[in-house]
């Protein structure tokens, strides 16, 4: 379902994710079928961030250039259509280094590091004073991604929101100093779907920590991981009464069987005892099964000719690239750098 503050179509909409590994079932219900809707009646680009996949990977490039097309085959897997969303690649976009090089100029170190997703992220990452500028600066590189495109909205999580704050707060000076609006300011769209748990119950999904289920995953990966999934540690006996809260497996079954009257009932069940989490953990099985089926085959027949991946990227990154070009030309001149012109 589309948000109700999308009822324009002429919103531009900016989205994408780091190539630092494959996407998984959280990016699935989180953003992926959110873009799938949103593609058919808006204007919508879809950023490979290899860069800024790089801001933490430096010392292991290969991490970000070896998934770069599994997160596009990712992609058309589930249903993005390049027709319909220009798929591009960060790197191959030189206009957004330099506006974020004119950006850089208006924002302090301190504002930086007192950026709250900056700063559990730096705090996740145990970069203690050993961050890496470029991951420091994160938060201007993602500015110039937003306004390269002129986007007005982006959907986010809500720990992106301050991501967000400080892109409209380099708009804001831009445009001061234009003394009109050279850029727009933008505004989140969040999920309505509550952000997916790990399988483990414990940290934050992620692609590194193995505790994801992968787009591409087989058939046993699938049933390794459903098996390993956090239940309620009480439920100890077949007969004795469950929480359905924090169950990882409940909540994996909410956001994925087509029948949600069906896992009410089986929630109403595990409750009141009689229902074994063997037993649920192979419905979810069966479920995941039928869900990612498909996608798997696509996604391996799109990964057989990474050519035609290649090809694709190219394309969408030639349109995207004559976009941020004709921003970053706008930008240039508000400092009067535009002297071959």
């Amino acid at each position: 379902m589309i948000p109700n503050n999308l009822a324009n179509p002429q919103e531009v909409i900016l989205t994408g994710d780091r190539a630092t590994g494959p996407l998984h079932l959280g990016h699935y219900v989180g953003s992926l079928k959110q873009r799938v809707a949103l593609q058919k009646d808006h204007e919508q680009t879809i950023l490979v961030a290899d860069m800024q996949g790089l801001t933490d990977n430096a010392f292991n490039p290969a991490k970000v250039s070896s998934n770069i097309l599994n997160v596009v085959a990712d992609y058309l897997a589930v249903g993005i259509d390049p027709k319909q969303t220009t798929l591009c690649l960060q790197s191959q976009l030189p206009a957004l280094a330099e506006l974020t090089m004119y950006y850089s100029n208006l924002v302090s170190v301190a504002r930086l590091q007192r950026n709250p997703t900056v700063k559990a992220e730096v705090k996740d990452k145990n970069f203690e004073r050993g961050i890496p500028a470029g991951f420091l600066t994160y938060p201007i590189s993602q500015a110039a991604d937003i306004t390269g495109f002129n986007a007005t909205i982006v959907p986010v999580g809500e720990d992106q929101i301050p991501m967000l704050e400080q892109t409209n707060e380099i708009v804001r000076k831009i445009n001061a100093l234009a003394g009109g609006e050279i850029l727009k300011e933008c505004r989140p769209m969040l999920s309505k779907v509550p952000r997916l748990p790990s399988t483990d119950g414990k940290a934050k999904m992620s692609k590194s920590l193995g505790n994801a289920i992968n787009l591409g995953a087989s058939e046993q990966e699938i049933r390794v991981a459903v098996k390993s999934m956090y239940t309620d540690p009480s439920h100890l006996r077949v007969e004795d009464p469950g929480q359905t809260e924090g169950n990882v497996v409940f909540t994996y079954l909410e956001a994925f069987h087509p029948d949600q009257g069906y896992v009410d009932r089986l929630k109403v069940q595990y409750r009141q005892g009689g229902l074994g989490d063997g037993t649920t953990k192979t419905i979810l099985e069966e479920c995941l099964q039928e869900v990612l089926r498909p996608i798997r085959q696509k996604r391996a027949e799109f990964l057989d000719d990474k050519g035609q991946l290649i090809e694709l990227l190219k394309a969408g990154s030639d349109i995207a690239r004559e976009k941020t070009e004709q921003v970053m030309f706008d930008v240039r001149g508000v400092f009067g750098l535009n002297i071959f012109s």
